[in-house]
């Protein structure tokens, strides 16, 4: 839908929108949502070798597409789902991260293995819905500046 606001963030956002064809986060109303993101480096999609590195990568990464897409990052998040080629490897970092990141909320989560995921590389992808109500008003009069 060409009226909703998507957003690229520079590096691999900006490479998945342009050989992908997708976006790493769109604004639907109040809320953002963000595609799964997993544990790379922004400007290169090198995942971190290490496992708990990979999943506060993740988490990072989340953060900056919420933030580039206008929001104030995990403090409006309400809903998270995890992909992971290892639940058990990584549940309990997920866990600390979540206490790192949201400290005065839960939001509710998913949690769902799999086999593989978007990189060969990749052991967690974490996807979110965010609500930014202020965020919101502030792109849609951004967007009506644009319009006219």
């Amino acid at each position: 839908m060409s009226n909703l606001q998507s957003y690229a963030y520079p590096g691999v956002g900006e490479q998945a929108r342009e050989t992908m064809h997708y976006s790493q986060a769109i604004r639907v109303g109040d809320n953002i949502y963000v595609a799964g993101q997993g544990g790379w480096d922004r400007s290169n999609f090198e995942v971190k070798p290490n496992l708990r590195d990979e999943v506060d990568q993740a988490f990072e990464n989340v953060d900056h597409a919420l933030r580039h897409a206008g929001g104030k990052g995990w403090s409006q998040v309400y809903r998270v789902t995890t992909y992971s080629t290892d639940i058990n490897g990584v549940f309990d970092r997920t866990v600390e991260n979540f206490r790192r990141w949201m400290p005065d909320h839960q939001p509710i989560w998913t949690t769902v293995g799999v086999t593989k995921l978007g990189l060969d590389t990749m052991h967690i992808e974490v996807e979110v819905q965010a609500h930014d109500e202020e965020g919101a008003a502030q792109a849609r009069k951004e967007k009506a500046g644009v319009a006219h």
